[in-house]
């Protein structure tokens, strides 16, 4: 059944006035700027808007900020170098994120990193300085940093719908254990992810790639392990030098035995911080609607039966993995696509491949489009930068169409699905968050909706906060 943004709204109408009847009148509270999700674009969103003098809330479903970072164990951070390898491109919040985690020995920074060794997976294109963190160092930093600067965090609450005046937003509704709490706002960010709240307000969103009938990318339930030696590893990559993707070949043998039913032929494990600890991202589940509760619900369960599936292959055909031991699942499978919120300006595949900069830009990146499931199920389009070594994000794509003071941030951002491919890993996200949420600040201090903030004004602001915009 298809549910409609009208029939939703509907729905929590008639909930909201079942309960006041009851007598169970909603809280309320009002803040200048309120981000709903806490994922790495929607903190970094909270940290600047509050640095530049917001009153800000955070509104995260879950009990910790870092969303994919921290809840998805999704490790590590890719690139934030040019094309080269010679030149950070993502700095700003982003890299003070990371220097704070290495500070505490939760992370190694990535000018420290190279590709085409463990802690990329071995892959080169792409690929040249990641950076490998703990989650729950990610976890302690940004606590640290939104205490430090102000902002107010609501843990385990859920948005449910926009506050609307008009073609404004003034606030949002969110779902706690005390029941519903309406919180107004002057500025609203959208760090869903899946762009909820744009699409909730009446903003026009594509949901996949319409070129492509509506599909989406693949999610993947990402999982750590530990007591597996990198030279073990190293050893069976010396075996199989042909593999240019980790252990194909055991794989291959695995299928034809009948013990490998993963629509993906083969094993990207990235060393983490901690000798003989990996992030695997291995499991393929396709056709999950991040939208939709049921199929969301469906992806989890099968996620965690396809990672009992890759630790019995690990212990039963790749030699040295015999201990290796399952440290944690992902408490959210990996969600690569849902959403594309239209706005000011999209995005396109030409913009990424072209190095095209525009003058509006807040932030510049160099990440390939990565798009799982582009050559069928198993297979992914993987197309670096053709023209230049990087290419620019505009302030136009984080201001959604038709809705006034509303932001968008993440990977729900204003692109084509396959543009979107590039931007909607972590390092990117945490710059558009850092651009959203400046944005905000600045915009309620001229008095205008963010629509109408001078860009100028913005891109020299971010280049004070040290972000780099070439």
């Amino acid at each position: 059944m298809v549910f409609s943004r009208r029939a939703f709204l509907g729905s929590v109408a008639a909930v909201a006035a079942g309960g006041a009847t009851k007598g169970q009148a909603a809280s309320s509270s009002s803040h200048s700027v309120v981000v709903v999700g806490g994922g790495p674009a929607g903190t970094c969103a909270a940290i600047a808007a509050a640095r530049n003098g917001a009153d800000v809330l955070v509104v995260e479903q879950g009990n910790c900020l870092g969303g994919m970072g921290t809840q998805g164990l999704v490790g590590p951070f890719m690139t934030c170098y040019d094309k080269s390898g010679e030149v950070q491109v993502i700095r700003g919040l982003f890299d003070e994120i990371v220097r704070r985690m290495v500070a505490i020995g939760g992370a190694i920074h990535p000018r420290e990193v190279r590709a085409g060794t463990s802690f990329a997976a071995w892959h080169v294109p792409g690929h040249d300085h990641c950076t490998p963190f703990e989650p729950e160092a990610l976890k302690f930093v940004l606590d640290d940093l939104c205490r430090e600067a102000g902002v107010k965090v609501l843990y385990h609450a859920s948005f449910v719908a926009p506050i609307m005046d008009g073609y404004r937003i003034a606030g949002v509704e969110v779902l706690t254990k005390a029941g519903l709490r309406r919180i107004a706002a002057k500025t609203v960010i959208d760090a869903t992810g899946d762009g909820d709240v744009a699409f909730r307000a009446g903003v026009p969103c594509e949901l996949g790639d319409p070129a492509r009938g509506g599909a989406m990318q693949p999610a993947t339930m990402f999982f750590r392990i530990g007591n597996l030696p990198e030279e073990a590893v190293e050893a069976v990559r010396k075996q199989y030098p042909k593999d240019i993707l980790c252990f194909k070949t055991l794989i291959k043998k695995a299928k034809a035995d009948g013990k490998w039913h993963i629509p993906r032929p083969h094993v990207n494990i990235y060393r983490s911080v901690k000798p003989d600890e990996w992030f695997v991202n291995v499991s393929r589940l396709n056709g999950v609607n991040a939208t939709d509760p049921q199929s969301l619900s469906d992806a989890e369960e099968a996620g965690r039966r396809q990672v009992r599936e890759i630790m019995a292959f690990f212990r039963e055909y790749v030699p040295g993995a015999q201990d290796v031991r399952l440290l944690c699942t992902a408490s959210t499978v990996g969600i690569r696509e849902s959403r594309h919120v239209a706005g000011e300006y999209r995005l396109d595949k030409e913009d990424v491949i072209a190095g095209k900069v525009p003058p509006d830009s807040v932030f510049l990146c160099s990440s390939s489009i990565d798009l799982h499931g582009g050559k069928g199920a198993a297979g992914t389009l993987y197309l670096t930068i053709r023209d230049g070594n990087w290419y620019g994000v505009p302030y136009r794509c984080l201001v959604p169409k038709k809705v006034e003071n509303l932001l968008v941030a993440g990977r729900c951002v204003s692109a084509s699905s396959v543009a979107a491919a590039a931007i909607r890993v972590m390092p990117p996200c945490m710059a558009m968050g850092e651009a959203a949420g400046t944005a905000a600040a600045l915009a309620l201090k001229a008095g205008v909706a963010p629509r109408a903030l001078d860009s100028a004004a913005l891109v020299a602001q971010l280049k004070r906060q040290g972000v780099f915009l070439g």
